[in-house]
């Protein structure tokens, strides 16, 4: 399918061709029929990435104290590794359109395929042929509306959150500060609330066609009596100003300041400054909120379960008029011009147009299993599922490095991902998972993707008779692993030499095998305290979300390296975690395992430790030996170092 991607690094825009979404539970794929371009949010995006590194980090500086807090935590090499995969990424851009259901996942029963919908937000909404949208941000389209005035909904639902942010009330007058497209739609909201309206713009055009589209009065914004003109329409000042201006400057701000009565109401709709004076607040003492996104919920778990406001209603009854909004039509291939227009301002809306068939037909059914091939040549093709952060920044270059080794291709749920990384790190192709899954000419597949997506694509690549790689957990589920053992036992049985791999990379760290080596030939029993200060991770960050949460997705890794050092069968586990509470989510954990010959692990997994305190150590003792690791590695035996050069701890002797 044809996707609008920007280039993180440069901004640069252009059409490409990505494989399409995956269909998963809680929502629904959509074959795109419109989409909306407007002239602030997706302007501003394209913007900050043409800019320098030096520019992104003046732009964006609380992403820039992220990466120094991650640094701090995960050292330097790690957050470089970190920001050049997001630079070296390919970024969807839309949240705004509209087009017919292709097929529904697991809960979304209240849609059917064939059904007309418009959908919202970025990463959900993009500008693509086939969208895959949770079921939240979906909301059903009237046939009486046609799908191109339905493209801009969710424009329009932040539009009426600044309205309903704004609490106007029949007669009062309102000042709708910038007048491109959400601006455009608040005058008629607040028209419709029986409001008298005044647009302000800095182009002449668009105040025009404010009163075009229902603005009482509308001035522009450098008239430098503009103050006057507001307060005679008004006569005593304007009851509430909405800004739905985009720029740095904290013009729009002041201005708003002095257009409204005592005890006015200032509305944020746009990007704008809030670099105020107190003086210019406090004389009229003026109230002044910010209106997030398209409504409540927005930016909130809660939201995923709760739905989406939009102003279809208003739409269907015909208050507000967008057809003269939507000002220039394209089609996807003349994206990039139209990109290009936005920026030189000879336009400020325009609406993407998909081919599609005039009867909704489905996706392309995935390829038909086909059995492994011999491999041709001694290269081994790898195909991996997962194109994050961790996979672009560690396994593919680790891979790169490889003899004998070729990356054949990669997926991705969304597609997107998968054609960044393609593009990125060199595999030769972009496919789903399935295709990837089925495709002959993939030797092995690596699974890197969420905890709880690892179980299904390894049952179906043991099925498909691959090798495979698989990221730690192997699963998130009993059941799961039941599957996994009965999948694997089958094909061995039939003599198929099934190969499954857990990525628990400590075991393979230098610093281990010197631990393993100090305390080779032991004949008594080990001690081991390994503690790890994880961190807080928000509730609704998704290693949270996931089946098991992050004791299933994390621990498991401390819990095979004990057992790598101890060497000896894991004879039992008694682990207590703290309630669950308001931030932790009985995150916090100790456990005690017990091997079979009398060896004792004694593992302390936090989420509310101090930031100063170490990420991780371990310190394992038998008799009158001593050994501490992750942080650097020392020995000891009867009270005297038994290696004097210290081992400093790098990401090469722990990965």
């Amino acid at each position: 399918m044809r996707a609008i991607l920007t280039n993180v690094s440069t901004g640069e825009i252009a059409v490409h061709e990505v494989p399409p979404p995956e269909l998963q539970p809680g929502g629904v794929l959509v074959r795109t029929h419109f989409s909306v371009i407007s002239s602030g949010t997706e302007k501003a995006t394209v913007q900050t990435a043409e800019r320098s590194l030096a520019g992104k980090a003046m732009a964006r500086p609380d992403l820039v104290r992220q990466v120094v807090d991650y640094a701090q935590a995960q050292g330097i090499r790690a957050a470089y590794r970190k920001v050049r995969s997001q630079l070296e990424a390919l970024k969807p851009l839309g949240y705004s359109c509209s087009g017919v259901v292709l097929e529904t996942g697991s809960g979304a029963t209240e849609f059917s395929p064939g059904d007309r919908v418009a959908c919202g937000g970025a990463g959900c909404a993009n500008h693509c042929e086939v969208n895959f949208v949770p079921r939240n941000l979906v909301v059903p389209v009237p046939r009486t509306v046609p799908l191109e005035h339905a493209a801009i909904t969710t424009i329009g639902a932040i539009a009426m959150q600044g309205v309903r942010q704004g609490h106007v009330s029949f007669g009062e007058t309102v000042v709708v500060v910038g007048a491109g497209l959400v601006g455009a739609l608040t005058v008629q909201l607040a028209k419709a609330a029986g409001c008298r309206v005044v647009a302000i713009d800095l182009d002449p055009e668009r105040a025009r066609r404010a009163v075009e589209l229902g603005a009482h009065a509308a001035f522009v914004a450098d008239d430098p009596r503009l103050p006057e003109r507001v307060k005679e329409f008004s006569r005593y000042g304007a009851d509430a100003a909405l800004i739905t201006a985009a720029t740095r400057s904290s013009a729009p701000l002041e201005m708003a300041a002095q257009l409204l009565r005592d005890r006015g109401r200032v509305v944020v709709v746009g990007d704008v400054g809030l670099d105020v004076p107190r003086a210019a607040l406090y004389s009229k003492e003026l109230s002044v909120t910010l209106s997030r996104s398209y409504g409540p919920g927005r930016y909130d778990p809660v939201y995923e379960e709760t739905g989406i406001d939009y102003p279809i209603g208003y739409v269907r009854w015909t208050e507000l008029n967008v057809a003269p909004l939507l000002e220039r039509e394209c089609s996807v291939e003349d994206a990039a011009q139209a990109y290009q227009d936005l920026r030189d301002g000879r336009a400020y809306t325009v609406l993407i147009r998909y081919p599609f068939p005039s009867v909704s037909s489905p996706l392309p059914a995935p390829q038909a299993v086909a059995a492994p091939q011999p491999r041709a040549t001694a290269s081994l093709r790898i195909g991996s599922i997962g194109a994050g952060s961790f996979a672009c920044g560690v396994i593919f270059p680790s891979l790169q490095k490889t003899d004998g080794v070729t990356l054949e291709a990669i997926a991705s749920a969304t597609g997107i991902g998968a054609e960044s990384a393609r593009k990125a790190v060199g595999f030769s192709r972009a496919l789903t998972p399935h295709a990837l899954l089925s495709d002959p000419n993939v030797d092995a597949v690596f699974i890197l993707t969420r905890h709880d997506s690892h179980a299904p694509y390894l049952l179906e690549a043991l099925r498909q008779g691959k090798p495979v790689f698989v990221e730690k957990p192997l699963c998130s589920a009993p059941e799961e692993l039941s599957a996994i053992r009965e999948a694997y036992s089958k094909r061995a049985a039939e003599g198929k030499n099934p190969f499954v791999m857990v990525g628990f990379n400590r075991r393979f760290a230098p610093l281990t095998g010197r631990i393993r080596e100090f305390f080779a030939g032991r004949q008594e029993p080990m001690l081991a305290h390994i503690r790890v200060n994880a961190g807080y991770v928000p509730r609704d960050h998704w290693a949270q979300q996931a089946v098991g949460g992050r004791i299933v997705g994390e621990v498991c890794h401390f819990v095979d390296w004990a057992r790598s050092v101890v060497g000896r069968p894991l004879k039992g586990v008694r682990a207590a975690a703290l309630p669950d509470g308001t931030r932790y989510n009985r995150d916090n954990l100790i456990a005690t395992l017990v091997f079979e010959d009398g060896s004792i692990a004694d593992l302390l997994y936090l989420a509310n430790g101090d930031k100063a305190v170490p990420k991780s150590s371990a310190k394992l003792g038998l008799l009158g030996w001593r050994t501490s690791a992750f942080s650097s590695l020392s020995a000891t035996q009867n009270g005297r170092p038994q290696n004097r050069r210290r081992i400093r701890v790098t990401g090469k002797n722990l990965s």
